[in-house]
C-alpha cells in the first residue's frame, strides 16, 4: 500500500460513523480539485472502503490512485445527504461522478404569459420561469410541430416574433388569409385573444373535445356563409387535431384518475453498460419513454444507490412536468430515503413506491424498453462509450477520456483571425463550455503557430484541461500543437482529424473515382486510424470538427461584418449603442444595397423609426 493511500486510510478511520457526504480530492500545486462526491449512511465505513484492501472495480482503483485529500460534511440523515450530494455535484462537477445524458431531446410547447398576446412555441430546451407555461415533453410520432401550426391557424393566434410583433404598423398577410387575428394592431382585444389561446391549450390539458366543438361550430358557420375553402381547411384541421388527441390518449388500462401523473423507472445491466428507462404519463396522456445510459465501469457505489442518486439529480434539475407518483422496484429502505429527499428538495408531495400487482405490466414494459434500447444501440455501435473506449485504446490511456476539446482558427488573408473552442463531455456537446477567441492580427498575416500559442495561453486561464485535445488537421498541425503545449510545459494527448483522398479504379470505362476518407492522426503511430472502423468514434470527432468550423467561421464573419459596417453606423447622430447594435445584427446586405432604399423601406427593414431611417440615409449619401 502506498504512503498516500495509507495516510488517507488513517484519516478515514477518524471520520464519524454518521450520515453525510464525502469528497475525494486531488491537490496539486496548491490547486484543489474535487474528483468524486458521495453520500453515506456511515461516513467512516464508506470512506475507509476506498483505501483498505477490499475488492474494487478498475474505475475505483484509478480514482483512488489520484486522491490525496478527503473531506466530509455531516447531515441529519441519509435523505439530507442525498440533497447535499446533488448540490455538491452541481457545484464541483466531479470527474468521477456519473453524468448521464438523455438520449433524446424532446420537444415542448411553451407559452410566455409575460407577453400581452402570447404565441405557441415549439422548443426543445426550455427554461422554466415565472409566467411561462410548459407542456410536454412530446415524443416521436406525436407530430407536435405540425399540430402547433394547425392550432395557431385554427384559433388565429400570432405566429411572429416579439420584435416583429412590436414593430408592425399594419397587419401582415396572415390576417388577410384569415389565419391571424392581428393583435399587433389591436384588431382583437386581449380578453378575446386569450380566450382563443386557452382553447388551443385545451388540447394539451386533456380538454381537447371542448376545443374541437368550437372548431366544428366554426366550420359549420363557414359552410353556411358559403366560405367553402375555409370550411374545408377547418375540416382537415379538425381531423389532424383529433388524430393527435387519440394518439396522446393511448394510455395503459392500469392508470386511474389518482395516478394519471406517473413515472415508472426500470434499468437493465448489460456486460458493458447500464440503461435506465422512464415510462412517463402526464395528465392521463402517455408521453412515452426517456432513456439514459452509462458504463458499468463507472459504478463506484451500490448499483441501485447510483441509479437513485442520478434519478434524484434528474428530478431536481429537469424542466419536465414532475410526476405525482414514481414507481420503481428497488429496496423499500432506499425508496424511503429517495422519497424523503425529493420532497425536501422539491417541496412536492411525490410518492415513491414499488410497482406491486397494479403496475406490474407497466414495469415489465419499462424493463423491456431498457433492455431493447441497449441491444439496438449496441448492434448499431451508437454508444458514445464504444468510441471513447476505442480512443482510450488508441492512445494507451489508463482510463476512458471524458473531456474532449477541439479548436479551429478562421482567418482570411490575415484579417480578423478568430478561434473556437468546442467541448464534448462523455461524447456529447457541452455548449455551456464553448468559447470564442478574437485573436490579434499579425503584420506577417497567417501565423498558425503564433495564433495557436495565443489561443492556448488564453484557454489556460479557463478551468481544467481536457483529457484529449483534437486538432483539425494532419501531422503538421498536430506536431505544431504539441510544440505549443511543450512551450507551456503541458503533456495532454493530442490527435488530429484529416481527410485523405482515396482513388478507386472503376471497372466501368476505366474511369477514376475519388472519394475522401476521415482519418485520426495519432502521434507516434505510423499509419493513421481510419475512422470508419469505429462508427461511434467517427461520429464524436467529426461532430466536434464540424462544430468547431461552424463556430469559428460564425465569429469570423461577424467580426468582418462589424468592421465593414461599424464605421458609418458610428456616424449616425443621436442613436444609442443598443440601437446601433440592433441595426448591425439586422444587416445582411451591402452598404450599396442599403443606399438604394428609401427611408420607409429602411425603417421596415431595420425595425427603426422614420427619424433614425432619415439619419441613416443622410450618413450613407
Amino acid at each position: 500500500m502506498s504512503r498516500v493511500k495509507t495516510t488517507m486510510l488513517e484519516k478515514a478511520n477518524t471520520f464519524p460513523k454518521l450520515s453525510g457526504c464525502y469528497l475525494l480530492k486531488k491537490i496539486k500545486n496548491d490547486e484543489e480539485v474535487v474528483l468524486y462526491v458521495g453520500k453515506a449512511k456511515n461516513l467512516k465505513n464508506r470512506v475507509t472502503s476506498y483505501f483498505n484492501n477490499s475488492v474494487k472495480t478498475p474505475k475505483t482503483e484509478i480514482l483512488v490512485s489520484h486522491v490525496n485529500e478527503i473531506d466530509f460534511i455531516i447531515t441529519e440523515n441519509e435523505s439530507e445527504a442525498l440533497v447535499l450530494e446533488n448540490n455538491l455535484i452541481k457545484k464541483y462537477s466531479p470527474k468521477y461522478n456519473i453524468r448521464m445524458k438523455d438520449d433524446k431531446s424532446y420537444p415542448y410547447v411553451v407559452v410566455n404569459f409575460n407577453e400581452a398576446f402570447p404565441r405557441l412555441q415549439f422548443i426543445r430546451n426550455v427554461k422554466r420561469q415565472k409566467g411561462i407555461e410548459v407542456f410536454g415533453p412530446f415524443v416521436h410520432g406525436s407530430n407536435i410541430s405540425e399540430i402547433l401550426k394547425i392550432l395557431t391557424k385554427s384559433f388565429t393566434l400570432r405566429d411572429c416574433t416579439l420584435r416583429e410583433f412590436q414593430s408592425r404598423k399594419e397587419p401582415c398577410i396572415l390576417y388577410q388569409m384569415k389565419q391571424c387575428s392581428a393583435p399587433c394592431v389591436d384588431y382583437i382585444s386581449q380578453v378575446n385573444y386569450l380566450r382563443d389561446l386557452n382553447l388551443a391549450l385545451n388540447i394539451f390539458k386533456g380538454k381537447g373535445e371542448e376545443s374541437l366543438e368550437v372548431l366544428v361550430h366554426r366550420m359549420i358557420t363557414a359552410a353556411d356563409n358559403e366560405e367553402f375553402e375555409k370550411a374545408a381547411l377547418l375540416r382537415d384541421y379538425i381531423k389532424l387535431i383529433k388524430d393527435f388527441i387519440d394518439f396522446s390518449k393511448q394510455k395503459n388500462a392500469e392508470l386511474d384518475s389518482e395516478s394519471e401523473n406517473i413515472d415508472v423507472i426500470a434499468y437493465h445491466k448489460g456486460d458493458v453498460e447500464i440503461d435506465i428507462s422512464i415510462y412517463m404519463t402526464r395528465q392521463g396522456i402517455l408521453l412515452g419513454h426517456k432513456s439514459f445510459h452509462f458504463p458499468v465501469i463507472e459504478i463506484n457505489d451500490e448499483l441501485e444507490d447510483e441509479i437513485l442518486n442520478f434519478m434524484f439529480q434528474y428530478y431536481c434539475n429537469t424542466n419536465d412536468l414532475l410526476p405525482k407518483n414514481i414507481i420503481c422496484d428497488f429496496e423499500p429502505e432506499r425508496l424511503k430515503v429517495f422519497e424523503s429527499a425529493l420532497r425536501s428538495a422539491l417541496e412536492n408531495k411525490i410518492v415513491v413506491r414499488n410497482s406491486g400487482r397494479k403496475y406490474s405490466s407497466l414495469m415489465k414494459l419499462t424493463n423491456e424498453h431498457a433492455r431493447e434500447h441497449q441491444r439496438v444501440r449496441s448492434l448499431n455501435e451508437e454508444s458514445v462509450y464504444v468510441g471513447l473506449n476505442r480512443l482510450k485504446e488508441l492512445l494507451g490511456l489508463p482510463e476512458r477520456p471524458v473531456l474532449l476539446e477541439c479548436f479551429d482558427v478562421a482567418i482570411f488573408q490575415g484579417s480578423s483571425p478568430t478561434a473556437s473552442q468546442i467541448v464534448f463531455h462523455d461524447g456529447r456537446a457541452d455548449k455551456k463550455s464553448y468559447r470564442y477567441y478574437h485573436l490579434n492580427e499579425r503584420p506577417e498575416g497567417n501565423n498558425d503557430f503564433a495564433m495557436m500559442k495565443e489561443m492556448l495561453a488564453r484557454r489556460l486561464k479557463h478551468g481544467k484541461l481536457p483529457d484529449v485535445f483534437i486538432v483539425d488537421g494532419g501531422k503538421g498541425q498536430v506536431s505544431m500543437f504539441l510544440e505549443v503545449l511543450k512551450e507551456f510545459d503541458l503533456s495532454v494527448p493530442v490527435v488530429g482529424i484529416a481527410k485523405s483522398k482515396v482513388d478507386k479504379k472503376s471497372n466501368f470505362r476505366s474511369s477514376e473515382i475519388t472519394r475522401s476518407e476521415e482519418r485520426l492522426i495519432i502521434p507516434g503511430r505510423a499509419n493513421p486510424f481510419i475512422l470508419k472502423k469505429c462508427k461511434s468514434l467517427f461520429k464524436i470527432v467529426t461532430s466536434m470538427r464540424d462544430e468547431a468550423h461552424r463556430f469559428s467561421r460564425k465569429l469570423h464573419h461577424k467580426a468582418e461584418k462589424k468592421k465593414l459596417f461599424t464605421g458609418w453606423i458610428d456616424q449616425i447622430e443621436g442613436v444609442g449603442p443598443k440601437t446601433k447594435k440592433a441595426i448591425l445584427e439586422k444587416l445582411d446586405i451591402t452598404k450599396d444595397e442599403l443606399k438604394k432604399m428609401n427611408a420607409t423601406e429602411i425603417s421596415q427593414y431595420l425595425g427603426v423609426n422614420k427619424d433614425i431611417a432619415d439619419k441613416i440615409l443622410k450618413v450613407l449619401s
